[in-house]
């Protein structure tokens, strides 16, 4: 699956923070059934990839990533444990020859014009824009859309269930990252009907 068609399957694309990887089968399962299927597990705890891997096996319905990407190491490690894409924080040639060699589908994070032209020779034409509020958000998306036509983002960071539609109303965002789909507190307490409502809620999104 191309980085087009991961971004299409809707306008939300959770970031997963997992401290458990028990918790990761009923997590999945509690955003699939809120019309969630593209879930992006972040490299930013010890339990990451069990996480993915849990998910991968016992929940089919899902697409599942890999988030936080910096080397080529954590791509092969998330590879192994099954990711059907990954993405990244920002963008190097080697994580896009990583990518390649893999054959594992990128979106890489880019923040200024340069590192768009940058990550587009190497070939990669969906990109992160991230950290999408703190870099320009709106503002910087719409000034890149004259410049680049040909390219079409998933900005992340500082995102909220609020700014979203601004975001998505953009002809270049084919979605947007964020985290609030599934809070610490909601994870912690099990409260898998919570984040079930969270993700119909951001189903409820469109991206223009």
């Amino acid at each position: 699956m191309d980085a087009l068609s991961v971004l299409r399957q809707g306008p939300v694309v959770p970031v997963i923070i997992v401290n458990d990887a028990a918790v990761a089968v009923d997590l999945a399962r509690a955003l699939v059934n809120g019309g969630i299927k593209v879930l992006e597990v972040t490299l930013r705890t010890k339990a990451a990839l069990a996480a993915m891997r849990r998910m991968r096996d016992e929940v089919p319905e899902a697409i599942v990533g890999a988030g936080t990407l910096r080397n080529r190491a954590q791509l092969e490690a998330a590879v192994d444990a099954g990711a059907q894409f990954g993405i990244s924080p920002g963008f190097s040639g080697e994580l896009a020859s990583a990518a390649r060699a893999s054959n594992l589908t990128l979106i890489p994070g880019i923040a200024t014009p340069s590192e768009a032209m940058w990550a587009q020779d190497e070939g990669f034409n969906t990109l992160k824009l991230f950290p999408a509020e703190a870099v320009g958000g709106v503002k910087l998306l719409k000034s890149l859309a004259s410049p680049f036509p040909d390219l079409r983002f998933c900005p992340t960071g500082g995102i909220d269930i609020k700014k979203a539609p601004e975001y998505l109303a953009l002809p270049n965002v084919l979605a947007v990252g964020g985290s609030w789909l599934t809070p610490d507190d909601a994870i912690a307490a099990r409260d898998w009907d919570r984040i079930t409502a969270l993700a119909r809620e951001a189903c409820q999104l469109s991206a223009g």
